[in-house]
């Protein structure tokens, strides 16, 4: 028995080294593998741009920086019908006038009362025109009377009613019926007259103003105050009335002052800004008479909802006219900075300055004097 036992203990004894020797070389195999496969890995930086994102500062590009005299534009609600306003509004035998009932008109005679104002008159005290158009036409009469010191200038035609327009028509239709000439009175609700915008200027001596002799300095100059001569014989064919050298259209001064420059009438000028000059294009830049600069563009009505988002300019001031036909113009006043809110010069006074008054030698301001046959004009604007 004892010797049995001593046996089988080193059986044991035996097995257990074998066992002992086996988990050794495999220890050592993967101690061996291990450090191997260590050896050859490589390490290979992160990708991750969330975890390197502090440590890339991007320096900015000085020529990239935000312009502070750059205009921003926002959108602004207008009212689509109020393209039937403004003080560029085209009325023509096409685009008759609309008219609210509730314009700003003024009394010639009055207004020249409250200022103490001799240098010219209008008929009676019924003549009007839209406010903000008479401070231009007083200041240009002035700075004519100060050069030729006449005191015959009257305002012989001013703001009408669409039934006192309809009465001239059938008056003036029946003397000139059949002559084959462009007419010189408007339909009814076709006429500048009922805007208020424009006037006709006469004399109180022969009652015939041709705008030659001492009256050709303002048919010269009247740009630098806002104002066109609507009816030349050279534009016959597009305004479709005859010359009328007597009769006045407010405008503003850039406008006035661009049209007369490049020889055009208020249908071509029109037609140029909503062609070339749209607010998605290319804006229509001006220096006026003053310094003052201003920068220009349409943008085309919604006619088929009730309000247009017309882009606007914020912190500097504006103007919005319509065009009367399918979108508005926009005149931006690039100078005149002002508060985000205030921008909107509403047309209740003229939005323009006559920071210089006009006084050059008349013979540096006129071309060369033309006279007219009285007996073939006629003297009143329709």
């Amino acid at each position: 028995m004892p010797k049995d036992i001593s046996k089988e203990k080193s059986i044991r004894k035996a097995k257990t080294t074998v066992e002992l020797v086996i988990c050794a070389v495999i220890l050592g195999t993967s101690v061996f593998l291990g450090k191997s496969c260590f050896d050859r890995v490589k390490v290979v930086p992160s990708t991750n741009k969330e975890a390197t994102k502090i440590e890339e500062i991007e320096i900015p590009d000085p020529s990239t920086a935000v312009d502070p005299n750059k205009i921003v534009f926002a959108p602004s609600p207008i009212e689509t019908k109020k393209k039937f306003s403004g003080n560029l509004i085209l009325v023509n035998n096409d685009n008759e006038y609309f008219s609210t009932g509730t314009e700003n008109l003024v009394s010639i005679m009055t207004k020249n009362d409250e200022a103490g104002r001799s240098t010219f008159t209008a008929v009676d005290y019924d003549y009007t025109i839209l406010e903000p158009a008479y401070e231009p036409l007083a200041k240009m009469v002035d700075d004519w009377h100060e050069i030729y010191n006449n005191d015959t200038l009257i305002v012989y035609g001013s703001h009408r009613t669409k039934e006192f327009q309809q009465q001239l028509y059938d008056q003036f239709t029946a003397d000139t019926s059949g002559d084959g000439e462009a007419p010189i009175v408007a339909l009814p609700g076709f006429s500048e007259h009922e805007t208020g915008l424009a006037f006709d200027f006469s004399e109180t001596t022969e009652y015939n103003y041709q705008g030659t002799g001492d009256f050709q300095w303002l048919n010269n100059n009247c740009h630098k105050y806002g104002f066109v001569i609507r009816y030349t014989e050279e534009k016959e064919a597009i305004t479709e009335y005859r010359s009328e050298p007597w009769h006045f259209r407010y405008v503003g001064i850039p406008h006035a002052k661009y049209m007369t420059e490049n020889n055009l009438c208020l249908e071509e000028y029109i037609e140029l800004l909503r062609n070339a000059y749209n607010y998605n294009d290319e804006h229509l830049k001006i220096n006026d008479e003053y310094g003052a600069a201003y920068e220009i563009y349409f943008y085309p009505s919604d006619d088929a909802a009730e309000v247009t988002n017309v882009p606007v300019p914020t912190g500097v001031k504006y103007e919005i006219s319509g065009n009367n036909v399918d979108g508005f113009i926009v005149t931006v006043h690039v100078d005149e900075k002002t508060e985000i809110g205030s921008e909107n010069l509403s047309f209740t006074t003229s939005p323009y300055s006559f920071s210089a008054t006009t006084t050059a030698d008349s013979s540096a301001e006129t071309t060369a004097d033309t006279t007219t046959d009285s007996t073939t004009e006629t003297t009143v604007a329709y």
